[in-house]
């Protein structure tokens, strides 16, 4: 048996869905270790794994790139966030190498330094992507922007001539990340995007047809399926008598200036024939405006509320998208940022629900998508089939043994 130890950025967002990982490590016999945020660290201890806190300067740099004014300054506050707390992640897991001594790290793909750190190490080592990875393919335009896949010689083109700009964007922050990276041992890289294939293992949790074909990405990279796990809650006794069709409403668990979302969403479908349920986990509901058939609440589990669910409208967070499509319930999805324009293409590419930009959005234009989005629950279906069979955590737990079956120990 093996000592696995998992490193994750600080965002609930992305420990979530590794915990089903963990939990099937743990069951097969493996010692688990986390470096997580502060927050979850108690949770994850109760569920009997060896947790600490990742170091407070990494989880002091939050996220600000809702202050862009426009997509690719969006993209640069997310850029250099994670330069700037790769500088303090090679420190952070050096010390956990220390006092735990794994035989295999686990990596967020957020986590840079980290990810610098583990390379260099010497030890098995893996990364986990709970959203779409940004990996360049030459069957898919380049990530972040959102595009619609063309296919042919026409989207060949346009997709490499926007590959060249895109990767300009994201080495603006290459000579710091090289610069981490060396003091970490790690080699330099040419390009930022580079960084997202160097792994001799690299989990990515979601699946075809959700996620676009990519036949040429190397075999390192696993698609195993969603992993869609939240924390142990008592369902309100009221959701049983709520009346169908419900649609649930919720915004960023990690703040991001999405909470007009909320208001919108409530104002587009108060005279609908629906039962409104919105949760905003990230921000204060005060001064919403709330109709007769819906309800507000700072936090629910999702699951419960997506049993009954007709349509799920949300920021495009790949959390409670795939949890949505999961149980076969449509989304209509408002991206603000991050990798939610890639979400948001991919509901709409797989006609699993609707896609309305952010800049877009208005009572008017989000009651059309939500009820367009509601008679598309056949490609939700067809994509919660399709996740069913990806493997999930079972998957991902056997290619990480596979990787480190050399190394592995002899209970």
């Amino acid at each position: 048996m093996m000592k696995i130890l998992a490193y994750t950025s600080p965002a609930r967002g992305h420990v979530y869905p590794l915990v089903p990982t963990l939990l099937e490590l743990r069951q097969r016999g493996h010692q688990m270790a986390v470096r997580t945020l502060a927050s979850e660290v108690a949770m994850l201890n109760q569920m009997g794994f060896g947790a600490s806190a990742i170091s407070p300067l990494v989880e002091a740099r939050a996220m600000d790139d809702w202050r862009g004014k426009n997509q690719l300054q969006q993209l640069q506050r997310a850029l250099t966030t994670f330069v700037d707390r790769a500088a303090h992640e090679v420190a952070d897991l050096r010390k956990a190498l220390m006092e735990e001594k794994p035989d295999l790290v686990l990596v967020d793909v957020n986590s840079w330094g980290a990810q610098a750190c583990a390379e260099a190490s010497g030890l098995a080592w893996a990364v986990y992507a709970p959203y779409p990875l940004p990996l360049p393919s030459r069957e898919a335009p380049p990530f972040g922007l959102g595009l619609k896949p063309l296919g042919g010689p026409l989207g060949r083109l346009r997709d490499r001539s926007l590959l060249g700009i895109s990767a300009l964007g994201w080495n603006r922050v290459l000579p710091r990340l090289n610069q981490i990276r060396a003091t970490a041992g790690a080699p330099a890289l040419l390009s930022v995007l580079d960084m997202f294939g160097r792994a001799s293992l690299t989990l990515s949790y979601t699946a075809e047809p959700f996620e676009y074909p990519h036949t040429d990405w190397p075999a390192t990279v696993k698609l195993v399926g969603p992993a869609n796990w939240e924390p142990a809650s008592q369902a309100p006794a009221w959701i049983g008598d709520l009346h169908p069709p419900v649609v649930l409403v919720t915004t960023s668990t990690e703040y991001q200036h999405d909470d007009r979302l909320l208001q919108v969403a409530l104002d587009a479908l108060a005279d609908e024939p629906v039962t409104v349920i919105a949760t905003s986990p990230a921000t204060s509901s005060d001064g919403i405006r709330v109709p007769t058939n819906a309800r507000v609440e700072a936090f629910l589990p999702h699951g419960s509320i997506l049993a009954i669910a007709a349509c799920v409208v949300c920021h495009g967070g790949m959390g409670i998208t795939q949890k949505a499509l999961s149980a076969g319930v449509p989304v209509c999805v408002v991206p603000f940022g991050r990798d939610q324009p890639e979400v948001a293409r991919r509901v709409e590419v797989a006609r699993a629900g609707t896609r309305l930009p952010a800049s877009h959005l208005t009572p008017a234009r989000l009651r059309a998508k939500v009820r367009e989005a509601m008679t598309m629950r056949a490609g939700a279906a067809r994509i919660a089939k399709a996740f069913a069979t990806a493997g999930g955590s079972v998957a991902a737990a056997d290619a990480l043994e596979a990787l480190s079956s050399p190394k592995m120990l002899v209970s």
